[in-house]
């Protein structure tokens, strides 16, 4: 019996759904908001490397989530300082361009339409 295949799904079936479940399971298992996957795919289609590791669309992540936190923070900040309870894309603006590291990020990027005031 031991030259005989098992009825049940093929091992190539069955290391696709491993390796399927080990690819859906890096977002949380890095502990990340955004997708992993969705990244890799990007990084992929954009041709921005021939190769990559797999652990570079999780390193991606990880950056694009601290960003995004670390500006949303500074727009709430700067929402309370002003009394506001929302954060609006002229206060988003506004925390990126007086924080000297973001505002080198985001030089020639416009996140509002209003102009503001402070150029």
């Amino acid at each position: 019996m031991s030259g005989q295949r098992s009825r049940g799904r093929s091992s190539d079936h069955q290391r696709r759904i491993r390796t399927r479940n080990n690819n859906s399971n890096r977002r949380a298992r890095a502990d990340l908001s955004f997708s992993v996957n969705h990244l890799e795919r990007l990084l992929r289609e954009g041709h921005y490397a021939q190769h990559f590791s797999s652990s570079a669309p999780v390193f991606l992540a990880a950056i694009i989530q601290y960003m995004t936190a670390t500006i949303l923070e500074l727009a709430g900040n700067e929402a309370q300082r002003r009394g506001s309870s929302r954060i609006t894309p002229e206060l988003l603006d506004m925390a990126i361009h007086n924080n000297a590291l973001l505002s080198g990020y985001f030089r020639s990027t416009t996140i509002s339409q209003v102009a503001p005031g402070w150029q």
